[in-house]
C-alpha cells in the first residue's frame, strides 16, 4: 500500500509537537485551527492547505521547510522499504519456464 504525503506530513507535525511536550489544544489555539481538524491533519486524514500548514508550523515555531524536508526524507525511506520488500523473490517460489515449442515432425519409416 502506498503511503500518502498527508500521512507523512501529519506524522512529522505530531512528532514535532510531542517532542516539544505540547498538547493538541495548545497548538490548535495558537494556530487558530480547531482541535478536531488539527487532530485529523496529524492522523493524515485531512489534506492541509499551505496556509494551514504555515499556521501550524508557526504555532510550533518550526519552519515549514523543515517539516516538508523531514516529510520528504520519511517518504523516501518508506519508498525504499516498499521497493525492497516488493523486489525480493521468495526462495520457495517455483518458476516453470516452458521450453520453446518446436513443430512436431513425424517421420514414416519404410
Amino acid at each position: 500500500m502506498t503511503t500518502l504525503l498527508r500521512e507523512v506530513i501529519g506524522d512529522v507535525l505530531r512528532r514535532v509537537r510531542v517532542e516539544q511536550g505540547r498538547t493538541l489544544r495548545e497548538v490548535s489555539d495558537t494556530a487558530r485551527v480547531s482541535l478536531g481538524y488539527l487532530s485529523e491533519v496529524e492522523r493524515g486524514r485531512k489534506e492541509a492547505s499551505s496556509e494551514l500548514l504555515s499556521a501550524i508550523c508557526g504555532a510550533l515555531d518550526v519552519p515549514l521547510s523543515r517539516v516538508l524536508s523531514e516529510a520528504g526524507d520519511d517518504m523516501a525511506l518508506e519508498e525504499a522499504r516498499t521497493e525492497v520488500s516488493t523486489s525480493r523473490i521468495d526462495a520457495s517460489t517455483k518458476v516453470v519456464i516452458p521450453q520453446a515449442v518446436a513443430p512436431v515432425v513425424s517421420m514414416a519409416v519404410a
